[in-house]
């Protein structure tokens, strides 16, 4: 029977099933289903991959380490006091709490698994540009999630992120960091806006490039941290990364960071590379000296 069923125009048109068990006209499916091979729109019901898995951790510690930079660099200190520490955990609580719950919100409710239709090809994510026209006449509008629930549940995150930093952080604000620590959340209250839009623009490209995107973020702000440190000999920045708590803490974050992007890295690598963690760090202790701008002048 299905094999007589007539083909929909474009790539994610498809025909719903009706309560009389026929067919209706083509168009979009409705959330939670995608066009099969046979062009009816069927439940979502695939496994997430672990790459699906480690984008959804990754999308999960973005906004960790923006909230984490907003925090420290407010603080305006060289070292970890009892009051940063305590907005440092909040914001791991706010982003974590967040994932899990964002996790139990979708389908299915309340279990720690998530129903998925999978991602085919980057065109799955940007639908809006796949509308068929018929003969040239008539446009027909079959945009939908067809990567569901990969696009919207960040958006629900987002959600959840921004609400409970609004019920945590106030409070913790004025008793811990008085008349800094509301800038970290107004920063923030600006940059989620421009994740959720980025999300919206470029969530394909991030789906497909967010292991080496968090590669690429470990190795320049690592340069970045040792960049502003006022005295650049080789002994000055092994010492302060050894001895200094939050310098140590700091170059410990972002070797976490480029092991999970090398571990994201979807084809075969060996987990030896893990031993590469360090290296950026300590070219740039070992060669500091060359780049000196004292030494060009």
């Amino acid at each position: 029977m299905l094999k007589l069923i007539e083909k929909c125009p474009g790539l994610y048109c498809g025909r719903t099933m009706l309560t009389n068990s026929s067919l209706g006209e083509c168009g979009a499916c409705l959330r939670g289903y995608r066009v099969n091979a046979q062009n009816v729109c069927s439940p979502c019901e695939k496994d997430l991959t672990s790459h699906d898995w480690l984008y959804l951790g990754f999308m999960t510690i973005l906004p960790l380490i923006i909230h984490w930079f907003c925090i420290d660099l407010n603080a305006h200190l060289r070292k970890f006091t009892k009051g940063e520490l305590v907005l440092h955990f909040s914001a791991c609580v706010e982003v974590f709490l967040s994932a899990f719950l964002t996790i139990l919100f979708t389908d299915p409710i309340w279990q720690l698994r998530i129903n998925s239709c999978g991602v085919q090809k980057l065109s799955d994510w940007y639908t809006l540009f796949h509308n068929p026209t018929p003969n040239y006449e008539t446009t027909l509008y079959c945009t939908q999630e067809a990567v569901y629930p990969l696009q919207t549940m960040i958006f629900v995150f987002y959600l959840f992120c921004v609400t409970f930093m609004m019920i945590i952080r106030p409070g913790l604000n004025v008793k811990f960091l008085p008349y800094r620590g509301k800038l970290a959340v107004y920063y923030a209250l600006y940059i989620f806006p421009i994740l959720a839009l980025l999300h919206a623009v470029a969530g394909g490209l991030i789906y497909y490039s967010f292991p080496y995107l968090s590669i690429v973020i470990s190795v320049v702000s690592n340069a970045l941290h040792f960049s502003i440190k006022l005295d650049q000999t080789m002994k000055s920045l092994l010492e302060t990364s050894i001895t200094q708590m939050r310098n140590a803490t700091i170059i410990i974050g972002h070797w976490v960071l480029l092991a999970y992007g090398i571990i994201s890295i979807p084809y075969d690598i060996s987990y030896f590379s893990l031993l590469l963690v360090p290296v950026p760090a300590l070219f740039y202790v070992f060669t500091a000296k060359y780049t000196d701008p004292d030494n060009f002048k």
